[in-house]
């Protein structure tokens, strides 16, 4: 493979524009994780995300040909998705890349399905985001293809909020990549969309793949998600709320969370310790009452507290339990206090040692809460005996 030199976390161009416009982000050692982009945008489809994403891998997004800063003569009439595949390819080569994990947005997800199915020793995990196995048949595509050919995009611009985003949503960077897109190239795009039917090869794909539907996206609906989903092996489906098809601009932090989980094995992990200290009652309770104002916390929690701290075997869980009441203590948090008593007993504590942790805080915390952290301690022990407590 030849290796191309980059500009560290920046914007980066092909020589002779043989390679579509990329930019990296992240360390050059971590995983590399490459990011497609929807018809119409470019790599700026992915601001809220990326930069998240950056932190645990070495990031590289990617322009459509005609988009952004790629050349338009990256593709002609009559283009496939097989094409812009081979471009991506010919990217990760030119980057010393040769096995990565990817994710894409409509356009951008059926050439990562591409990747999947024809290159599978290059794609490690797979996350499809609003996007389809099939278009809805080749007559719509050829008719915009066409008209973007006669008239250009400015008027198709024109209905792009409607298209892309719910509510009134807009982002004007990423309509103005729309207005501005060469027609030819978007036109050969379209071309690429109309051929596209990869149905019938879903199941040959071994990477691990997650689906991300916007549940009101009209251009590919969550069933065209689900289709997929029931057809690739070891698939997972996740449907977002208020997103329509430009999801990870829309809703960002749902999408993050989504993709940190897929691609990022200390969330996954963190999640498993998380059920077996807290119990599965506790986290399904979490869980349900999550939103997207809340994603994000949760998030920080199954990854950082439970994936890195709690599952570092420097300590024991009997001892990381002790460590946590005495500190619920000292800061007078006594409702977490009850939930992780009741850990402390999953991690072997017995009541006697619990009453030893909590005298000792009487000490160096005060008698007062210690006082406060012994009835609690009472009630919640009387539960798990079920009897009352005096």
């Amino acid at each position: 493979m030849t290796t191309q030199p980059t500009v560290p976390n920046g914007n980066s161009s092909s020589k002779n524009g043989e390679l579509p416009h990329y930019r990296t982000e992240g360390s050059a050692t971590a995983p590399p994780l490459l990011l497609g982009p929807s018809l119409g945008t470019s790599m700026a489809l992915w601001d809220k995300v990326a930069p998240e994403l950056s932190v645990t891998h070495r990031v590289v997004r990617w322009d459509l040909p005609g988009h952004g800063g790629s050349s338009a003569g990256l593709i002609g009439p009559g283009a496939t998705v097989a094409e812009l595949a081979r471009l991506v390819l010919a990217l990760a080569d030119s980057l010393g890349i040769d096995r990565f994990s990817y994710a894409g947005v409509s356009l951008g997800g059926a050439v990562g399905l591409y990747l999947a199915v024809h290159h599978p020793e290059r794609v490690e995990r797979l996350a499809v985001i609003c996007s389809s196995a099939h278009f809805n048949g080749s007559k719509p595509w050829e008719e915009r293809a066409a008209l973007v050919r006669a008239e250009g995009l400015a008027k198709l611009a024109e209905s792009a909020d409607s298209r892309w985003f719910t509510g009134g949503f807009t982002v004007p960077e990423l309509v103005e990549d729309h207005r501005t897109a060469d027609p030819d190239a978007y036109a050969a795009c379209c071309d690429a969309l109309a051929a596209f039917d990869i149905r019938e090869q879903l199941p040959r794909i071994g990477a691990r793949t997650l689906l991300v539907a916007g549940r009101q996206d009209p251009a590919t609906p969550p069933a065209h998600l689900r289709e997929i989903a029931d057809a690739v092996p070891h698939a997972a489906l996740v449907e977002i709320p208020g997103a329509s098809h430009l999801a990870p601009a829309q809703c960002p932090e749902a999408v993050l969370t989504a993709l940190r989980a897929h691609f990022d094995g200390g969330a996954k992990r963190g999640m498993e310790v998380r059920r077996q200290v807290l119990g599965d009652e506790h986290v399904d309770r979490a869980q349900a009452r999550q939103s997207e104002f809340t994603a994000r916390f949760q998030d920080f929690i199954s990854r950082y507290a439970w994936g890195e701290i709690w599952t570092d075997e420097t300590l024991a869980r009997r001892e990381r339990s002790m460590i946590t009441l005495t500190a619920l203590v000292a800061h007078g948090h006594y409702d977490e206090l009850a939930m992780h008593i009741r850990a402390a007993r999953r991690n072997g504590l017995t009541p006697e040692e619990i009453g030893a942790v909590l005298l000792q805080t009487a000490v160096y915390c005060g008698v007062p809460a210690a006082n406060s952290a012994f009835a609690v301690a009472q009630r919640v022990l009387a539960e798990e005996d079920g009897t009352a407590a005096e």
